[in-house]
């Protein structure tokens, strides 16, 4: 009875720090509105309508004489941007270095959420001390086509990866009341006519595959902003949907911040402003000229927009700055420190992919290597900054040769070899040539080695924001030069470059050693040194699907990219990624979630709390995992759900949960994994609902989503 009374207590007490700490949030709330609306009584038609557009590159609104500060925004997502001047030159200032952070699909490839809310709070650590209260990231746009030239910005093929990263990303970033703007709401899945061209999806493919995400960040990470796509859905620009920004994004979810346009995304007075969107951004003055400046102002005259639209775009803004530079406790930030150095490293660290490891040349074994030829012009290349869009002044940047120097040169004599140029201008369709001098040169030099390190694979400027690649093939000729360094040596380790798939199967057939990198920050080189040499055991897992060939992936095998007249058909629906290739039994060159180790796991003893679940449970799977090798190391555990015999279409499996591990020599771990039963739903499109459809499903847990280990079925009533 003790025990029982204990009990209830214990649950009284919860139950009232809970309501406390709501009452405590209501009430802080109600203050921030009465002060929000005490202001708004205060400003001219015309000062309400100043802070609803750009007047800078990066700039907006700001109200003096009520101590109104201005939007501050900058680019994210690889670190925050250098200052810049009108018509985008630099600002040549002294004060604007900063710490570069690994690209979007390396985060991703970490599989590793903590990892994604260091990322968010230490670019905005560097964000704070610089002045800006908006960062324009995260951005995770679904990798619908491997073309896509941001994909290395983006995160991955699934929305549930990219759902639970972006939750700590936007978490990370405004733990330091700087402001995530998540981007580009939605389908913004190809740059080719991006501020041109209209998306027709269906809405069970909407809703399960390209906003998740965004829901997530919005419902679990409370974001601040959001960015508007350049890109139409069925026919509206993104900047003026209605469906987008005003039924789902402020009805469905709840969405209290600001909307705010892509740059120069803006097309409408009226309706983008009747519809959703509340900031205008764009990069060319005068300012006054927008949409939303004298024409807004002219629409509020005329009767076309009412001030009460107007008053609410103004409370958003208002509260976004009540959360962010009008904040209590602003904190000071800090920028370049050693700590924010540690972050990219361990993103870089744990990022990097072991694809092939046959004649087990990797750990590097030092002490029998005298001499090493690094070769190829990735491997001193720097990627903070490059192509078209977003870069960082960065700090320091460690190439791959200079790591290499730094772990190794002082016991091994390293010679370097250009191989190839990797210069390239966005727009340009350059027919890639062999330099045979440089491969002859690389070549000699590979063979008077004891071993090859080989950089390939893009750049910063290959793959660029405004323009799709081609196709899949390596750039700059490097597969002769691939061919020539591996006949030279047979102790060839080939490393890839790159922040998206290309075409390596020539390299997977003929070369037993590879390993995948990525434009991996400020750290890169030390990072994949230490990878190398074994001091990490490498633990990344790549975050898409690469197709044997190009027509292999969905878009393309239904020729629905980059569309015609302007439009394009996700013909594909659902099956996205894996998802298509897993149910089409097509193989791919990698899977996703594919990533080897230096050590082995073995799954065992897999099993679930109950073997029957009502909607409202939640299903815990529990897996042991032993390392079996010589090495510790990290694995990602994978849970992917697959439901047969069910009364709609659906992938033969989608991943539902996973969870990376460190487990030690011989040691056994025990894995636990949750899967709310309501997350087996799909969305039906006649009732507009999420179903959890009855019956039985399957769990699988493994090491990708074609590797799996071990199985369970349970029921749903």
């Amino acid at each position: 009875m003790k025990n029982k009374f204990s009990g209830y207590l214990m649950f009284g007490i919860l139950m009232l720090a809970v309501l406390n700490n709501c009452r405590a949030q209501s009430k802080t709330d109600k203050m921030t509105d009465d002060k929000i609306s005490s202001i708004i009584k205060k400003l001219t038609l015309e000062e309400k309508i100043s802070l609803l557009h750009a007047n800078g590159i990066f700039s907006a609104g700001g109200i003096k004489r009520l101590g109104i500060p201005h939007i501050m925004t900058d680019d994210g997502p690889l670190g925050v941007r250098e200052d810049v001047l009108e018509g985008w030159g630099s600002a040549n200032l002294t004060t604007d270095s900063a710490t570069f952070f690994p690209n979007g699909s390396a985060l991703a490839a970490t599989w590793n959420p903590n990892l994604a809310y260091r990322y968010g709070h230490d670019m905005a650590e560097e964000a704070r001390v610089r002045g800006k209260n908006v960062m324009l990231a995260p951005a995770f746009n679904i990798c619908r086509t491997p073309l896509c030239g941001r994909t290395y910005e983006y995160y991955s093929e699934d929305p549930f990866l990219n759902s639970r990263l972006a939750v700590q990303s936007v978490q990370g970033i405004q733990s330091q009341h700087v402001a995530a703007c998540v981007k580009h709401y939605a389908v913004n899945n190809q740059e080719i006519e991006r501020g041109r061209v209209s998306v027709d999806i269906d809405e069970r493919a909407l809703r399960e595959i390209y906003l998740p995400a965004f829901k997530a960040s919005i419902t679990e990470g409370k974001a601040w902003t959001i960015m508007s796509a350049y890109n139409k859905l069925r026919g509206v620009y993104c900047s003026e949907n209605d469906y987008l920004l005003k039924k789902i994004l402020k009805g469905e979810w709840g969405f209290k911040g600001i909307v705010i346009s892509d740059w120069g995304g803006t097309h409408s007075t009226v309706a983008a402003a009747n519809n959703g969107l509340d900031l205008e951004m764009g990069s060319n003055p005068p300012y006054n000229t927008y949409y939303f400046a004298d024409k807004l102002l002219d629409s509020v005259k005329a009767g076309k927009v009412s001030i009460k639209v107007i008053d609410e775009k103004v409370h958003r803004i208002l509260w976004v700055l009540y959360h962010t530079d009008m904040s209590a406790n602003l904190p000071k930030g800090s920028i370049n420190t050693l700590a924010h150095s540690k972050t990219a490293y361990d993103i870089a660290a744990e990022s990097i992919v072991l694809l092939k490891n046959d004649k087990h040349l990797l750990p590097l074994n030092t002490t029998a290597i005298k001499s090493l030829a690094v070769i190829g012009d990735n491997a001193t290349h720097t990627f903070h900054l490059g192509g078209f869009g977003a870069g960082v002044k960065a700090k320091y940047e460690v190439t791959a040769l200079a790591g290499l120097q730094n772990r190794l040169g002082k016991t091994i004599d390293i010679k370097y070899a250009k191989g190839y140029s990797g210069a390239y201008k966005v727009g340009s369709n350059p027919e890639f040539k062999p330099d045979q001098a440089l491969i002859d040169q690389a070549a000699a030099t590979a063979k008077s080695a004891d071993m090859a390190i080989l950089f390939v694979g893009g750049n910063r400027d290959f793959e660029s924001e405004s323009e799709d690649r081609k196709n899949l093939a390596l750039p700059f000729a490097e597969q002769a030069l691939v061919d020539a360094v591996t006949a030279a040596n047979a102790n060839t380790i080939v490393i890839v470059v790159g922040g998206a798939p290309y075409d390596i199967a020539k390299i997977k057939e003929n070369n037993h050693t590879i390993v995948w990198s990525w434009y991996n920050g400020s750290e890169n080189g030390n990072a994949l040194a230490d990878v190398l040499t074994g001091k990490i055991n490498p633990s990344g897992k790549m975050p898409f699907t690469f197709p044997a060939s190009l027509k292999d992936s969905p878009a393309h095998a239904l020729n629905a990219y980059p569309g015609e007249n302007l439009k394009v058909d996700y013909k594909e629906g659902i099956l996205v990624g894996y998802r298509w290739f897993d149910t089409k039994k097509i193989d791919p060159l990698y899977c996703f979630g594919y990533g080897l180790s230096y050590t082995g796991f073995k799954y065992s003893g897999f099993y679930t709390n109950k073997k029957s679940y009502k909607a409202t449970d939640l299903i815990t799977a529990t897996v042991k995992l032993k390392n079996t090798g010589k090495y510790a190391g990290k694995e990602t555990v994978q849970l992917y759900v697959s439901k047969t015999g069910s009364v709609v279409a659906r992938a033969d499996k989608e991943l539902k949960a996973f969870k990376k591990i460190n487990v030690a020599v011989g040691e056994t771990a025990t894995v636990t994994l949750n899967i709310p039963v309501k997350d087996l739903a799909y969305y039906d499109v006649k009732t507009s609902k999420w179903v959890v459809e009855p019956g039985k499903y399957k769990l699988l847990a493994g090491t990708s989503s074609r590797d799996i280990e071990q199985s369970a079925t349970i029921t749903v009533d």
